[in-house]
């Protein structure tokens, strides 16, 4: 039987962003962090990591935050960066103040460029994000592109090949899937997350895209009712969805 781990409140609640350890020293102490409704005095008390800990520990009279080991979605929007650095909104400006602050930090799981929106995962779980992104896991991302010019027929052929080369790279793209929706749109199904992929594939293809959206990962899509610079919490059946065999869903 497994042992449930444990951890000293101070260091948990610090770990989650709440405060310095000194604080919660102070929030303890003033009876504003209870276990199952009573208040626990001391910060250096150990708590059981149970799964049910984000509902029996409360802060202020808030349910914690997720414990460490959980995923998210975003609907990101156009002109938000996928980085901790440049210049210009982030999509972790988008997240709540505290959990920018914790410790593992969520990361964005894989990136889509400044100019394309659409689903982005994001998570604090190291083993989890090179799962997804793994290339022997094969998970697609479906990508709804709008482009220039119309298409000229010879794309979905071209996509699926297997042998179409980008511009600087050595080796040739995996099979992708074309769906024609209309003249200049076309969802484009990848196996792959090579540097702006699917802008290139199109360039190569004598085309190019303006507009970008990701519509899913895996088998997990976006839902129709998140909008745009919103988050939500990943379930089980969410991440379940992304290793679905065949990608089967929207991806």
């Amino acid at each position: 039987m497994t042992k449930t781990p444990t951890s000293r409140l101070d260091k948990l609640l610090a770990n989650l962003g709440y405060a310095s350890r000194r604080e919660i020293q102070s929030l303890a102490a003033n009876g504003r962090i209870r276990l199952d409704g009573v208040p626990v005095p001391k910060a250096d008390t150990r708590i059981a990591l149970t799964p049910d800990l984000e509902e029996r520990l409360v802060v202020d009279d808030e349910a914690l935050d997720p414990l460490p080991g959980f995923a998210l979605m975003l609907n990101k929007p156009l002109g938000v960066t996928c980085s901790r650095k440049e210049a210009g909104p982030l999509v972790y400006d988008l997240l709540p103040a505290r959990w920018r602050r914790r410790d593992p930090a969520l990361s964005t799981v894989g990136r889509l460029d400044k100019e394309t929106s659409g689903l982005l995962l994001m998570t604090d779980d190291g083993a989890l994000l090179h799962r997804i992104i793994s290339p022997k896991r094969h998970v697609a991302k479906r990508y709804r592109a709008k482009l220039a010019r119309p298409m000229t027929g010879g794309e979905a052929e071209l996509f699926a090949s297997g042998t179409l080369m980008l511009e600087g790279e050595e080796k040739p793209l995996a099979p992708a899937e074309l769906e024609i929706v209309g003249p200049q749109e076309a969802i484009l199904k990848v196996h792959e997350g090579r540097y702006h992929q699917v802008r290139r594939m199109f360039a190569a293809a004598g085309n190019h895209v303006e507009a970008l959206h990701r519509e899913s990962i895996g088998g997990l899509a976006l839902p129709a009712d998140l909008p745009p610079g919103e988050i939500r919490r990943l379930t089980d059946a969410d991440l379940a969805a992304i290793f679905e065999a065949g990608n089967g869903h929207g991806g």
